[in-house]
């Protein structure tokens, strides 16, 4: 009972912010999305991701060897889902992006801050950054048809990672006055995400859920066995197991949506919303049970 309780703790408030989100839109009032989205990833999640580097007291090679981890999980998973989508003669293009990269941000950085304090939570900064660059290079290329490979150089999020790092390895702190106003703009960055992703389920409109709900199924175990399998490789500590566990099984992104939305057949976006919609629901009984077997 103290265990079960624990994890309601844990998954409450994710659930209860992605639900007024949900609940917003449902009650008619107005959220603009693509300016919302824009304000998150262009300020308040890169200050988010720069200031947890700077910050941790983490050794930096326990951050490198979670990096490595997720870069070998990611590269695993992307490997695996190809193979199945070959086999079930599903399209490559639509799927192996949602399928591949979870999320990571929305879902698994406040559950990761909530399970495991300040400690998971850098671990869960560097998953989610990993997650934002392949989403970017690999998962836009795949969406798009082709294009350049280094639309990524392009995000916020990859230079505040790699400032961060710098930050972090140099032992470098930025004056007070600076650190302040970036940790109020990093404080904006899970709210924002986490109502977001309830605004964003709102207005779904999935196609073929019964596919999407077997496919979602697939992937919690698959994401679940890779993650495991290459943080046990590289000799992750048990919090940094856990974590990218956590991350990697994390329910499909609403990013895999958008950018669907934005260079996919209207076919295409229909199916990922259905990923979206079918994954979350799964996530509200998978994820309370992946926790209580992490913690």
């Amino acid at each position: 009972m103290g265990l079960l309780l624990l994890v309601v703790e844990i998954v409450a408030p994710v659930l209860l912010i992605g639900a007024i989100g949900f609940g917003w839109v449902k009650a008619g009032f107005d959220y603009p999305t693509a300016f919302v989205t824009r304000l998150s990833m262009t300020l308040a999640v890169p200050a988010l991701i720069f200031t947890a580097l700077m910050k941790t007291t983490i050794a930096p090679a326990a951050l490198s060897a979670v990096m490595l981890a997720a870069l070998l999980g990611y590269g695993l998973l992307a490997l695996v889902f190809w193979g199945l989508l070959r086999l079930g003669r599903l399209s490559v293009r639509t799927f192996l992006s949602p399928l591949t990269f979870g999320n990571t941000g929305n879902v698994g950085l406040p559950l990761a801050l909530f399970a495991f304090g300040e400690a998971g939570f850098a671990y869960a900064v560097i998953v989610f950054a990993v997650m934002a660059i392949g989403t970017f290079t690999l998962g836009l290329w795949l969406v798009a048809g082709g294009g350049s490979p280094f639309r990524a150089l392009r995000e916020p999020v990859t230079w505040s990672t790699l400032l961060g790092a710098l930050f972090l390895w140099q032992g470098w702190q930025t004056p007070d006055w600076l650190t302040s106003g970036l940790d109020l703009l990093a404080q904006l960055a899970i709210p924002i995400m986490l109502l977001t992703l309830g605004v964003a389920i709102a207005r779904l409109r999935p196609g073929q859920l019964r596919r999407a709900f077997a496919l979602s199924a697939l992937r919690v175990p698959v994401c679940i066995g890779v993650a495991a399998a290459a943080g046990l490789v590289l000799g992750l500590d048990p919090v940094a197991l856990a974590v990218l566990i956590l991350q990697l099984s994390t329910p499909v992104a609403v990013t895999s949506y958008m950018l669907a939305v934005r260079h996919g057949a209207e076919a295409d976006a229909d199916a990922v919303a259905g990923l979206v919609l079918a994954s979350t629901l799964l996530g509200i009984a998978t994820l309370p049970l992946t926790l209580a077997f992490l913690i």
